[in-house]
């Protein structure tokens, strides 16, 4: 039987000419992503609603606004300010000006007194009869003195070694717990600081001319040798004294001494100490010469500054 080659169909639809790009037409025909169809269907059916990107923008200029109100606010009560800081300034400037004014005037006014006093010494130096040599004598150290005061008692320390080496600023040196010259002429400057009129140790007067030095282990004050403790008087206002002295460089020195080296020491004001008169003390005084009678000048006497070296 011969076979028949199959019959095709005429009722199926020619393809389309652009059956090859597929693609294309679908992204054509379907442009709007189902993500983004979807979500648009699902807002509508909610009762739709502003969408975001005018909600940003709304949100956006509602901040500029307040930032806007921010600085204008700020420029204004920087304008108001204004007159204030610059009233203010104006009198800080015056309270200033006036406060110098018055430190200048201070400043006169002590110059005056300082010039008083000085006149006030000449004349007492140039009265008549004996209290001018009196008054020298007294501050010379050549006269005994006596009034209230303070009482500070200077010692080694415990169990101290009798072996030298020299003063304490120098290298090397090994500390032996001893009072030595160097922390004596301290404390004695000290006092002639703080407001001493009359100083002694272990009843050695100290003058203008006085010395502390040191001989092995001993102190010599004007080459007498002392032995510890040392008593050191001074006369003047006891309780001033005393606290001059102690908040004093010298003072605060001392308290080093005892806490680094074991230096012992005690301070009081007393109602009364007497001091001797510095022995073979010559007091000179100078008289005025002829040229220079008229211009209250010539007197004078031993030097009386106060210093021990």
């Amino acid at each position: 039987m011969p076979q028949q080659h199959p019959v095709r169909s005429t009722d199926s639809p020619p393809p389309r000419p652009d059956a090859s790009m597929s693609l294309l037409t679908n992204v054509m025909e379907h442009s709007l992503d189902e993500g983004y169809a979807e979500a648009t269907a699902r807002r509508k059916a909610e009762g739709g609603g502003m969408p975001r990107p005018l909600k940003a923008r709304l949100g956006l200029a509602a901040g500029l606004v307040v930032a806007a109100l921010i600085v204008t606010v700020g420029a204004a009560e920087a304008r108001i300010s204004a007159p204030v800081l610059a009233k203010e300034r104006e009198e800080l400037i015056d309270r200033v000006e006036k406060e110098t004014s018055d430190a200048d005037a201070l400043e006169r006014s002590v110059e005056t007194l300082r010039d008083e006093v000085g006149e006030r010494q000449r004349r007492a130096l140039n009265a008549p009869g004996g209290d001018r040599e009196q008054l020298v004598s007294l501050l010379a150290g050549a006269t005994e003195v006596a009034g209230p005061g303070l009482k500070l008692v200077v010692d080694d320390g415990e169990g101290s070694d009798q072996g030298g080496g020299g003063p304490r600023e120098t290298s090397g040196f090994s500390d032996t717990g001893r009072v030595r010259d160097r922390d004596m002429q301290r404390v004695v400057n000290g006092l002639w600081a703080a407001g001493a009129e009359a100083v002694a140790i272990n009843g050695q007067r100290l003058t203008a001319l006085s010395a502390i030095r040191a001989a092995g282990d001993a102190i010599l004050v004007d080459n007498r040798p002392l032995v510890p403790p040392y008593t050191v008087l001074a006369v003047g206002d006891g309780k001033k004294l005393k606290t001059e002295f102690q908040d004093s460089a010298d003072g605060r020195y001392l308290q080093v001494l005892r806490e680094n080296f074991g230096i012992r020491f005690s301070v009081s004001a007393q109602d009364k100490v007497r001091l001797p008169a510095a022995p073979s003390l010559i007091v000179r005084t100078a008289e005025p010469t002829s040229a220079s009678a008229g211009k209250g000048a010539g007197q004078g006497t031993a030097d009386t500054g106060k210093g021990t070296s």
